[in-house]
């Protein structure tokens, strides 16, 4: 019998395979764009200023990946949805969608009315109303609420529900590693739940954990992009500061443009410079 115990094989913690180099393949360029919430007016001046930046030529398709947190908070959820659902269908780009916390809520709202009251308090009043639908009155009301997530199912066209349903949680390229929030220190990419890749915030952000590529993620705004040699987070707050990160990868390199509200109706796009932080 003490044989048999001292013969077992001793449990093995998952080993994370070896780090990729930070970068992309010759000829790949990537667009990673940071959290939209209901800001079409940032999100079609950004995207006319990366075509600008890097106009489509034969046999080359830039890649472009948005972040997730498309919806709430912001003026148009609708139509920053409409504008991707275009995007999507666009033969010159390669297009990415991967899922936020704030699609997952909403998803999950159309599913279970009695997150309604949540959802809201975070922003999806801002989604409704774009909708055309307003948060009931007696919030504490379930009907209420189930009315409304069964209106909101008729205001979704099938297009748009599609949309919703097909986001991915993250996409890996080259050296770099896509999603919404990040990713759980100690676990490999691959292995990463769902939850996390939408969620995670203070455990991902606190570790000096490498992983094996750098995590490009939005989630956690900040007044300016952050770069280190193991994240690079691009959630500018743009409903509020009314900036719109896009991160440019090509090669080794990186650069960041901006999208800015300026007064009445202006916006303008501006190059942004961020030292990589140790």
């Amino acid at each position: 019998m003490l044989r048999r115990l001292f013969n077992r094989a001793p449990k093995v913690a998952p080993v994370a395979p070896p780090p990729v180099p930070a970068g992309l393949p010759a000829g790949r360029v990537v667009w990673a764009i940071g959290d939209i919430h209901g800001r079409l007016d940032l999100l079609d001046r950004l995207l006319s200023a990366i075509v600008e930046s890097d106009p489509v030529r034969e046999g080359t398709r830039p890649v472009l990946v948005f972040l997730g947190d498309y919806i709430d908070r912001g003026a148009n959820s609708r139509g920053v949805i409409d504008r991707l659902t275009t995007l999507a269908d666009d033969p010159a780009f390669e297009t990415h969608f991967l899922k936020g916390n704030h699609e997952d809520k909403m998803l999950e709202f159309l599913d279970d009315p009695t997150v309604g009251a949540a959802w809201c308090d975070y922003g999806g009043a801002q989604a409704l109303e774009s909708f055309g639908l307003k948060v009931p009155v007696l919030k504490h009301r379930p009907e209420g609420w189930a009315s409304l997530s069964s209106d909101l199912a008729h205001r979704l066209t099938a297009r748009q529900k599609a949309f919703l349903e097909s986001l991915e949680y993250s996409v890996a390229i080259g050296g770099y590693f896509f999603a919404h929030a990040g990713a759980r220190p100690g676990v490999p990419l691959d292995a990463q739940s769902d939850h996390d890749l939408m969620w995670v915030r203070g455990s991902f952000l606190n570790s000096e954990t490498r992983f094996e590529r750098v995590v490009v993620h939005g989630h956690t705004p900040a007044d300016e992009p952050y770069i280190d040699h193991r994240r690079i987070g691009i959630d500018t707050r743009a409903y509020d500061s009314g900036v719109l990160t896009a991160v440019r990868l090509e090669g080794l390199g990186h650069s960041f443009l901006q999208a800015v509200a300026q007064g009445e109706g202006d916006i303008v796009v501006r190059p942004w410079s961020v030292s990589v932080a140790a």
